[in-house]
């Protein structure tokens, strides 16, 4: 059998070392208690989220659908590896008592179900900028299948990323300062689920409000001469449900962020009591943002109050989903024909007399 040194858990001598020094968890039974309730609310919501938005890419054919499907399955991958398998029952159920290599396991797919649900945004926020910054682009290449083949990527990277997270170290058992693997993994961490996708994020977001501005601006000039801009300059419920996903994430992640790297160079959370409570806080906000978006679509977006309305009540979805480009056509040629016979109409009506029928009319 092969020796596994547990680099999650600390070793003999450590724990030897470091009895005295080791930090209580001021929080007690407090966080068993709200990880217990976050899954019993989070799980059943999300799951209601999923159906709802299933109904709504059936019904609609959009991509925009289908990235919100990905980052709801991702979040509920998140919430049981994360917080059912590695909170509840890995720490407050056998505390820690477990085989090194399933710890270890579990561990990469917790960093991996992590990274799923923060990029899934990232496509979703590059799907609104070229909606509104390029729209004809936007209905070139914005549809269904490609979006699906986008979230198996992101979903591929993901578990990929996990990998070098198997040899993660636990912060709050192991009391040696970080090593040279421990600062490698801790800023990669850092970087993928924070600083990178939040500057996409802040990018993106950027353009799509200077873009709305620029809009507002040219409505208000079209307006005070009197006339009509084509294309208007509102906040649509998308891009209004995008800035609240991307906007809590950053909030929430942010407290999490800064205490693992004061972690890293400044004090340890198995020795400072102010370090470990900061982390048990900070860990407990960034999981609740597996729940809360659920309740962001319910705020933004009025077709997703109704989906989930139908669902509640068992009501049908729609046996026929909407084809954009069938049901257009139709319309497109009787808009045609009405114009031509209307002009043809208006033509008969311009027609010059001739002069003996003028002749008779006067």
């Amino acid at each position: 059998m092969i020796d596994w040194h547990n680099g999650t858990a600390p070793s003999q001598q450590e724990d030897e070392w470091s009895t005295e020094e080791r930090s209580e968890c001021v929080l007690a039974y407090i966080p068993v208690i709200y990880y217990s309730a976050l899954l019993c609310v989070g799980v059943p919501v999300n799951i209601l989220t999923l159906v709802a938005l299933s109904r709504l890419a059936v019904r609609t054919q959009k991509a925009l659908y289908i990235y919100l499907l990905a980052l709801t399955g991702s979040d509920i991958l998140s919430q049981l590896f994360i917080i059912f398998v590695g909170f509840l029952l890995e720490t407050a159920v056998f505390h820690r008592d477990v085989p090194v290599l399933l710890l270890r396991s579990v561990s990469m797919l917790e960093f991996a179900a992590n990274h799923a649900s923060i990029w899934a945004t990232v496509p979703l926020t590059v799907d609104r900028y070229v909606a509104l910054c390029h729209p004809l682009l936007h209905r070139q290449i914005s549809y269904p299948a490609r979006a699906r083949r986008i979230i198996v990527a992101v979903f591929t990277l993901a578990l990929a990323s996990g990998v070098p997270f198997f040899w993660w170290s636990d912060m709050w058992r192991v009391s040696r300062p970080p090593n040279n693997m421990d600062t490698a993994l801790i800023w990669t961490h850092v970087t993928i689920i924070y600083f990178f996708p939040c500057s996409i994020f802040l990018v993106l977001n950027s353009l799509i409000i200077l873009r709305l501005r620029k809009r507002q601006q040219q409505q208000m000039c079209h307006d005070e001469s009197g006339q009509q801009l084509a294309v208007p300059g509102k906040l649509g419920k998308s891009t209004a449900m995008l800035l609240a996903v991307t906007s809590v994430f950053a909030v929430l992640w942010a407290p999490r962020t800064g205490v693992v790297l004061y972690h890293l160079y400044v004090s340890s959370v198995h020795k400072d009591w102010r370090v470990h409570l900061s982390y048990d806080l900070a860990n407990m906000l960034a999981m609740l943002n597996t729940a809360v978006n659920f309740f962001l679509y319910c705020f933004v977006s009025k077709p997703f109050r109704a989906a989930v309305r139908d669902v509640l009540l068992f009501r049908g979805a729609p046996l026929h989903p909407r084809r954009p480009l069938h049901h257009q056509r139709t319309p497109a040629n009787a808009s045609t024909s009405s114009i031509s016979s209307g002009t043809k109409r208006c033509q008969r009506e311009v027609t010059p007399l001739s002069p003996k029928s003028a002749h008779i009319t006067m």
